[in-house]
């Protein structure tokens, strides 16, 4: 887990194109979803946060973006994962 505050534009880069940071998640709504989301991309700097997977949302306690993960997030709201 890696707050978007915390790296430079340069260094954020880097780390999705190397595939270290593959998801992106709201801080306050405990929602994460893929990069290219239209909602994540609206998200404030402050309330970004970056995952290197999707387990590693899931163990923090986040849930799968209703709009860009639309089949996990139906198995979230159902129990399944």
């Amino acid at each position: 887990m890696v707050l978007h505050t915390e790296l430079t534009d340069v260094e954020l880069r880097q780390e999705i194109r190397r595939g270290q940071l593959v998801l992106a998640g709201h801080r306050q709504s405990k929602t994460y979803g893929k990069l290219r989301c239209r909602s994540g991309q609206r998200m404030h700097r402050e309330n970004r946060i970056f995952f290197e997977s999707e387990s590693e949302a899931l163990v923090l306690g986040y849930r799968p973006c209703g709009s860009c993960m639309h089949a996990d997030f139906k198995k979230w709201k159902h129990g399944v994962i």
